[in-house]
């Protein structure tokens, strides 16, 4: 899947760079938008088929949200900083951040608020946070806490970097990371535009 999106990326540049004609930037634009609203809506409907995570949120009552809080919270900290250190806006790195891993969401957001440079920052940002994670996971999970593990993932935990988070945690850990997916995933089209606006007013 990651090698699929580099690919992809690299095709995007070549056509934009060497094929596409001017004109033709408007229409890829309104199919970046339907191509949002599909993403957005098949997440729900992926999200209201797993009744397992419903039943377990009513287990764990209160206590299933600490993780994903956790995570929000790490991840606009840590990466609002990184970012401005780096000669970020503070407004672009804080809704990159938010994005916590959904790259082919959070680039269309942020490609919308704050043009196609911060659009394709988002996108390399959590993809990188994406591959960063397969190569984190069983080292976090092992001499760390394997509650670690869905930190790093993210909004992935409960899809692409599942099955690693599988692997080398426990069974309780593995519907953990689903139901933190779940809803760090819910957040990122709220967090993304939300906190973009937020630090545009202070900063």
């Amino acid at each position: 899947m990651v090698l699929a999106v580099i690919i992809t990326l690299v095709l995007g540049v070549a056509c934009g760079r060497f094929f596409f004609p001017p004109e033709w930037i408007a229409l890829s634009d309104q199919l970046a938008n339907i191509a949002l609203i599909l993403l957005i809506l098949s997440i729900g409907i992926d999200v209201g088929t797993r009744r397992d995570v419903f039943q377990k949120m009513k287990e764990y009552n209160i206590k299933v949200f600490l993780i994903p809080f956790g995570v929000v919270a790490g991840s606009l900290l840590t990466g609002t900083l990184c970012g401005v250190l780096m000669g970020v806006e503070a407004p672009t790195s804080a809704a990159i951040s938010a994005g916590m891993g959904w790259y082919s969401l959070s680039s269309v957001l942020l490609k919308d608020m704050a043009g196609v440079q911060a659009g394709t920052l988002s996108l390399l940002s959590n993809l990188f946070r994406e591959i960063f994670s397969f190569i984190l996971i069983p080292f976090l999970a092992k001499y760390i806490s394997p509650y670690t593990a869905i930190a790093s993932a993210a909004a992935t935990s409960e899809d692409t970097t599942l099955a690693f988070i599988s692997k080398y945690t426990t069974a309780d850990v593995t519907v953990m990371a689903v139901i933190n997916g779940v809803i760090c995933s819910a957040l990122v089209p709220i967090l993304t535009p939300l906190v973009y606006d937020i630090f545009a007013l202070f900063c």
